[in-house]
């Protein structure tokens, strides 16, 4: 009976051991609570920077879903996908911010394209003017591999003045930066 007794104590101190150990893989509310706060100061860190970079050239900046969309990259002659000279100060500030603060961010390039010539042509079009957008910020400081290039071409739910083209479809031929993620929290000791 007293190896019984034994047995039986010695499975429930192994068993509260493995409990105990398990319970130890968890993270601690103060350091979720933390981080958690680290990372919203991050995102408004970040919203404020562009806050600035929108009131200082004019752009439009939203935040839908954890994501920040500057609507107003850069904007394109039709059929081109040359980047103009006086788009080049709102991409040097913006890559500015995201090297200076955010260096883990993940922007995505979009590119759109007015209705105006072929759906194909337009898909094409948009990737080249994302692209081109890309590239330039890579020369800015950014690096590739934070940076996505994607066409949306004239995607109807993505137009800004549906049907236009010409002069008064120049809002439909743009590239919108996104920032996908912020980056991981840099201490402040950093800063």
């Amino acid at each position: 009976m007293a190896s019984r007794t034994s047995r039986n104590a010695l499975l429930a101190v192994s068993l509260l051991t493995v409990a105990l150990g398990g319970c130890s893989n968890y993270i601690k509310r103060d350091e979720f609570d933390s981080t958690i706060a680290e990372l919203r100061a991050t995102d408004q860190r970040l919203q404020s920077q562009l806050d600035t970079l929108s009131q200082k050239h004019d752009a439009l900046v939203t935040q839908l879903a954890g994501r920040t969309r500057v609507e107003t990259g850069a904007h394109f002659a039709t059929g081109d996908a040359t980047l103009s000279d006086q788009d080049k100060p709102l991409l040097d500030d913006f890559a500015r911010v995201i090297r200076e603060s955010h260096s883990d961010a993940v922007i995505t390039v979009e590119g759109f394209a007015d209705p105006a010539g072929s759906t194909a042509f337009n898909r094409r079009l948009g990737q080249r003017r994302a692209e081109a957008i890309r590239d330039y910020l890579v020369s800015a400081g950014l690096s590739a591999e934070q940076l996505r290039a994607v066409s949306y071409g004239e995607d109807k739910n993505r137009l800004v003045r549906p049907g236009a083209v010409g002069e008064a479809g120049r809002d439909n031929r743009r590239v919108s930066l996104v920032v996908d993620y912020a980056g991981a929290p840099r201490s402040t000791a950093a800063m």
